[in-house]
């Protein structure tokens, strides 16, 4: 017999659906990636990321001033040098775009997150994110630049240095490095689970890092791997990484998922490039509401398990009070 009880959702008021509400997105756990160039006055519209702009470093500050003021305070800084080189020297050169930005915004603005991420890839000359020997990007002789590049972040003042390499071993060796100049209490935000993903395609047009023979399949993970997930989170938090990442987020939700349940470490999600402008392209096509699917994606991302997430969605969220 069918029971006679059912569900009255139709008349919940707004207030008590609120109430009620088991996932409640927080504009502070939301952190603002920019991408930073040299020059002045310099201000480059990304195509493939409506909204999103390559900025010189006087116009990252005049940003991120208003951008505080809409309420963001945590931000990531991806680096775009002038020229590249084979081994990627600008990303640890201690007059780096990322540690010139770095050293900048901390000194306007000292209440500010800023972390930084650690790879090579926006500074090789081929687009891969390590040393390139006889065609493949070898591991081991990446360590050490890799080392490089979060010194160099933490000396010129970041708050918190975040690899996206994925090469075996990069959190261990960091954290070594980073505790042996005195930084122990500098956090690592590691992308401990990183798919190589056809979503990227808007940030390799921002940051001019496509690759430029092959692809990252060896040492990115494989879209139809979920327990190798686990591996990789587990392994990076047993080598000191203080936050776990997944990326992308919004075709990964069940890794997140699966990630929190494995470890009680805190876990960012990166609601990636392709992800952003999806939405941004439907809304300007009137194919949907961008506010609508930005919030809808964002709370699905924190309702798999996600504790903060990477949105370029992040300034329009904060100034247009979407959440």
């Amino acid at each position: 017999m069918e029971s006679p009880w059912r569900p009255r959702r139709n008349r919940s008021s707004r207030i008590i659906r609120d109430l009620t509400a088991e996932t409640v997105p927080d504009r502070k756990k939301l952190i603002m990636p920019y991408f930073v160039v040299e020059g002045r006055d310099k201000r480059e519209q990304i195509a493939s990321m409506p909204g999103i702009d390559r900025v010189c470093i006087d116009n990252l500050l005049k940003d991120v001033e208003s951008d505080m003021k809409a309420g963001i305070e945590s931000v990531l800084l991806f680096g775009i040098p002038a020229e590249k080189d084979d081994v990627g020297s600008g990303a640890y050169a201690e007059d780096g775009i990322v540690q010139r930005a770095v050293s900048s915004l901390k000194r306007e603005f000292p209440e500010l997150m800023v972390i930084t991420d650690v790879c090579l890839c926006e500074y090789t000359s081929h687009g891969h994110c390590g040393i390139v020997s006889n065609g493949t990007v070898a591991n081991d002789p990446t360590l050490e630049l890799l080392e490089k590049t979060a010194l160099s972040h933490a000396r010129a003042g970041c708050d918190m240095v975040a690899p996206s390499d994925m090469m075996d071993g990069r959190v261990g060796r960091i954290r070594q490095a980073l505790d042996a100049d005195g930084f122990e209490n500098l956090p690592i935000l590691s992308y401990a689970v990183k798919y190589s993903s056809a979503f990227y395609g808007p940030f390799r047009d921002a940051a001019g890092s496509a690759p430029q023979f092959g692809d990252r399949r060896a040492y990115q993970m494989d879209c139809r791997n979920a327990r190798e997930a686990l591996r990789e989170a587990l392994l990076d938090e047993e080598e000191g990484a203080d936050i776990l990442m997944v990326k992308p987020a919004l075709a990964y939700l069940d890794i997140i998922a699966a990630v929190r349940s494995a470890t009680d470490l805190p876990l960012c999600a990166y609601n990636v490039s392709g992800e952003y402008s999806m939405v941004k392209i439907m809304a300007a096509q009137g194919f949907g509401n961008e506010r609508a699917l930005a919030v809808e994606i964002l709370t699905s991302i924190f309702r798999a398990g996600a504790d903060m997430i990477i949105s370029y969605h992040t300034r329009d969220v904060c100034r247009e009070q979407w959440f």
